[in-house]
């Protein structure tokens, strides 16, 4: 049976895949490329050529990512590519934009690591909203999604071994491993920082309490914050009492409220609480 689209969805998907490329665009152009840094993928190349022989990257970038999409749509498929090519179009007007609104601004010209680390985080912020929302900014992407499906070699290990190879290479231009390094810098915060963005909204708690007064504690929660609870009965080993225990699963910011209700019902009650990533149902993320 063929899936159903959400219009409302496939919207705000492309709502934020224009957001982050907005991101990206103002940590490449405003903080990265004054200072001669070099960030992984194929903003890398293009920044490289652009230190080399001043070709704006954005013609660069999309250049290479056009015969990149080429090859993504032959062997991978239209479903993978669209959102991509979206991403890239939007990339490329954003690059050329910003730059000719920021003409003649140079932020931290004598502070190259805050400009490392600021840009980074610009980039990171902005990949993370476009892979959190079916997005990507193709380049390596491309590459190692095609890799993938012909040997057993994962994504992140292919994306990481092009990008060390960009940024390496940019000592042949730039003549300056301070620069290079600055470089490796980028690429791990930016890499974090995406981690954080793609993460953030996943982060839940589970917890499992065993109190006298369960229904009580139950029905609280259910009433707020508004979380389903699952009594599983069990029996204790040692003592072989018969007891009631509550399951939840609830969002990292309701843990306080949930352990405020326990206290106040019963501040004896046994409760174990763990962090889970990814809890996909009806109030939580939802599958794709």
């Amino acid at each position: 049976m063929a899936l159903r689209l959400n219009p409302m969805r496939e919207l705000r998907d492309y709502v934020m895949i224009a957001l982050g490329m907005v991101f990206y665009a103002v940590g490449w152009t405003v903080f990265l490329l004054p200072n001669n840094i070099t960030t992984g993928g194929v903003p890398g190349i293009a920044s490289i050529v652009y230190f080399a022989t001043g070709l704006p990257v954005q013609y660069t970038y999309f250049g290479i990512n056009f015969f990149l999409l080429l090859l993504a749509i032959y062997i991978l498929g239209w479903k993978f590519s669209i959102k991509t090519i979206y991403a890239v179009f939007m990339l490329t007007f954003l690059t050329s934009l910003i730059q000719r609104l920021t003409a003649g601004l140079h932020l931290l010209q004598d502070q190259p690591f805050m400009a490392c680390v600021i840009g980074a985080s610009f980039c990171g912020g902005g990949v993370g909203l476009a892979f959190s929302n079916n997005g990507s900014t193709g380049g390596t992407d491309i590459i190692a999604a095609i890799i993938n499906k012909y040997r057993d070699i994962t994504f992140g290990r292919v994306i990481l071994m092009c990008d060390l190879v960009i940024i390496s290479s940019s000592y042949f231009v730039l003549q300056d491993w301070e620069k290079v390094v600055y470089g490796y810098a980028t690429l791990y915060i930016c890499s974090f920082v995406v981690d954080q963005v793609v993460n953030s909204a996943r982060q839940s708690v589970q917890f499992f309490i065993i109190s006298e007064k369960f229904e009580e504690i139950g029905r609280l929660i259910n009433e707020h914050p508004h979380r389903g609870v699952t009594v599983i009965h069990a029996s204790g080993f040692y003592t072989g009492h018969e007891v009631s225990m509550l399951f939840v699963l609830a969002k990292k910011r309701e843990s306080t409220i949930i352990f405020r209700l326990i206290k106040d019902i019963d501040p004896d009650a046994f409760v174990s609480q763990s962090a889970v990533i990814g809890v996909y149902g009806k109030g939580f993320d939802h599958i794709k």
